[in-house]
């Protein structure tokens, strides 16, 4: 049997070798790159549509070399809102929607907010200081803890570099403003997310408007703000109030749904109504989300309270907008650093608050344990003090409330006895000038001439001639059609035919309102901001993921650029790249970044350890590891990341208005601080669908699973 094949194996070499070669040719020889890429497109049709598509932009552009919206299928609304702003001013006194509403909305809000800087004036700085250093205090967990020692130091600190930067009466302006904008804020967000905790149809009626809220930027929220109570604090506070409520309602909604189902069953098997169930367990056991979500309220208020300045809302935020209006950055920074402290000061205090409620509840029985004692109608005598071994008694619940409202009085009472009611001016320090000078020389010789580098200013230059010219100028030349056609097939790739039609129709809005030309521009903008940030922002968090040490040493940078509102990075920025459109990319990547790199860190380091190990065991290389198991298992992550990124390069990008970038940023800041409604509203409105037509095609749920 064996010899008959051995033959047939020996006669095969004795064939003509031609024939062999020809025979077996076309089977060895690859498939070219061409071939590969017409496979690899067949076999996903979206991306063949996506290239398609691309395509036709690049074609229609070279041949046409104008894409202007047709002047015909325009819109003008700058009449009707014309018409609109000069009703609202004769019928601002005497219409019965002002009369009966909005009036006493308005009046009450400065009512409150003016009785806080009366407050503030009254206790002097003395009395100021003292209070909130007890309020830190107390919230670190009274006594002599080292977290409770630690609070009220910072907020000693803050309070004294406050005064002696000569910021006193502007940041008691934004505190009072803060106060009143948190404490409605975080009620309003209480409210909705108790309704859409136990309420399937309130969360899905509250969902999608949340996510629109979430695309919007800030000034979007002044705008019809201001077509309602005119420039001024009413319209900020409302605007700000709007603005922060959301954090709160989603975090009280999702710590009503996860309680737990043990604890909520023993209350409701010992008879519980639902008033008694919400009260004595869902509220109790979402304590710590509620915590978070006040945290990020006061976060989102304080941002918002300092942009408001551009509608007259007074405070740190008036004094950076005068200053930038002036390239004043001594006076700038100033205010800027002012902003920072008390941001930081807010930070910690409720991350000291929440750090002590965490450990209340580790100390705690469990909450199925605790439950049937919550559920049942006997109340349970507590005492106002509890006494630990080797700490002083502290109190806790109403009698502590009612000691701080106790020495707010006495406060109040001997306030002016104990100094004047502003810090002393023999007291402060001006670091204008120096840091006016420093600027200066930046400018001199760090802008250009730098040997090798160049300079930030010859960066600016090559950027903007060689990038944003050429992109806003290709994006101006594209045909309107073949741009829609290219965002349709994009949001089908994404998200099938709803991406698809969401996105298109914010681009046609865009187009309908008369603002193509100044989007296009904006979204260049937008688009070189957003490449820069995820080419830093991925780099860096796949570095911090892998080396615990760079992880360790961006934390507490990271915390600090995640408090700062984004009034101040404009500061810095003008110093290294003078006003224009670079500096407010500059200001758009820094202010980004922190989100990027922590979103990108914990998807890397979350990777499946047994596909890592499975990797390791194959002997594949560090780069292999990263490249083909870590990334691919981070996609969603970095998705993520991809969307916080547009949404927040946005929002920095129309900001930057004020610095140069110019564009629809500009046209919404004028309009605001001018109250020319025609001019801002649709601006905003724009800057609105580019939002959510950026937000469309970046949406990481709907591609996961294809």
């Amino acid at each position: 049997m064996s010899a008959p094949a051995l033959e047939k194996r020996d006669e095969r070499p004795s064939e003509p070798p031609t024939e062999t070669v020809s025979a077996k040719e076309p089977a060895a020889r690859p498939p070219g790159p061409a071939a590969a890429l017409a496979a690899r497109l067949a076999a996903r049709p979206s991306a063949l549509l996506v290239a398609l598509a691309a395509v036709l932009v690049l074609v229609s552009a070279f041949v046409t070399g104008s894409g202007a919206w047709p002047a015909g299928m325009t819109v003008d609304v700058t009449t009707p809102l014309e018409d609109l702003n000069a009703w609202l001013v004769e019928n601002r006194d005497s219409h019965w929607l002002f009369l009966y509403f909005l009036l006493h909305v308005s009046n009450n809000a400065e009512l409150a907010v003016d009785s806080l800087i009366g407050l503030f004036e009254g206790l002097g700085w003395v009395g100021v200081t003292l209070l909130g250093t007890v309020l830190a205090w107390y919230a670190g967990g009274a006594g002599l803890r080292p977290r409770a020692l630690r609070t009220a130091a910072t907020a000693l600190g803050v309070f004294l570099v406050v005064g002696v930067l000569g910021m006193w009466d502007p940041t008691m302006e934004t505190l009072a403003l803060m106060t009143v904008a948190v404490a409605a804020a975080a009620l309003l967000g209480l409210l909705l997310g108790i309704a859409a905790g136990l309420s399937d149809a309130c969360d899905r009626a509250l969902r999608p408007v949340f996510d629109l809220m979430q695309v919007m930027p800030a000034f979007a929220y002044l705008l019809p703000f201001v077509l309602l109570f005119d420039i001024g604090v009413p319209s900020a506070l409302v605007a700000t109030v709007i603005y922060a409520a959301p954090p709160m309602a989603r975090l009280t909604s999702l710590g009503l749904r996860g309680a737990d189902p043990a604890a909520l069953e023993a209350s409701a098997s010992l008879g519980a109504s639902p008033w008694q169930r919400l009260r004595t367990a869902r509220l109790p056991l979402a304590r710590k989300e509620m915590l978070l979500g006040l945290n990020q309220t006061i976060m989102m208020c304080l941002s918002m309270v300092v942009l408001a300045s551009v509608v007259g809302s007074g405070g740190l935020g008036d004094v950076i907008y005068r200053a930038l209006g002036k390239v004043n950055v001594g006076q700038a920074l100033t205010a800027g650093i002012a902003i920072v402290l008390v941001a930081v000061l807010l930070d910690r205090t409720t991350a000291a608050a929440g750090a002590r409620l965490e450990e209340s509840e580790t100390r705690a029985p469990s909450p199925a344990a605790e439950a049937p004692r919550k559920a049942g109608t006997r109340p349970l005598l507590r005492s106002p003090f509890t006494v630990s071994p080797g700490r002083f008694a502290r109190l806790r619940g109403w009698p502590s409330w009612l000691g701080l409202g106790a020495l707010a009085a006495v406060l109040s009472a001997l306030g002016p006895r104990l100094g004047e009611e502003e810090w002393p001016r023999e007291w402060t320090f001006r670091i204008t000038p120096y840091v006016n000078d420093a600027t200066e020389w930046i400018e001199k010789s760090l802008g250009s001439g730098v040997p090798v580098v160049g300079g930030t200013l010859t960066w600016a230059e090559g950027v903007t001639n060689g990038v944003l010219n050429p992109l806003r100028d290709g994006l101006n030349a594209t045909p309107w059609w073949a741009l829609l056609v290219l965002v349709a097939a994009l949001g089908w790739a994404v998200g099938r035919w709803r991406a698809a039609l969401t996105a298109s129709a914010a681009l046609g809005v865009i187009g309908v309102l008369g603002l193509w030309t100044k989007s296009m521009d904006t979204l260049s903008q937008v688009l070189v901001a957003l490449v820069i940030t995820l080419l830093l922002g991925f780099a860096v968090g796949v570095l911090a993921a892998r080396v615990p040490r760079v992880e360790r040493w961006l934390r507490p940078l990271l915390d600090t650029m995640q408090t700062m509102p984004q009034f101040v990075y404009l500061i810095p920025v003008i110093a290294l790249f003078s006003v224009g459109r670079m500096a407010g990319i500059a200001a758009a990547v820094v202010f980004v970044l922190p989100a990027v790199i922590r979103i990108t860190a914990q998807g890397v380091r979350q990777s499946d350890p047994a596909a890592l190990e499975a990797a390791r065991s194959m002997g594949a290389t560090t780069r292999q590891q990263l490249l083909q198991v870590q990334l691919p298992l981070a996609r969603r992550s970095l998705l993520v990341a991809v969307n916080q990124g547009v949404v927040l390069v946005l929002s920095m990008v129309v900001i930057a208005g004020m610095v140069g970038g110019g564009a629809l940023g500009i046209d919404v800041i004028t309009g605001l601080s001018k109250g020319d409604l025609a001019l801002g509203l649709p601006a905003g409105a724009a800057i609105v669908c580019l939002g959510v037509l950026l937000d469309r095609l970046t949406q990481p749920a709907r591609t996961e699973g294809r």
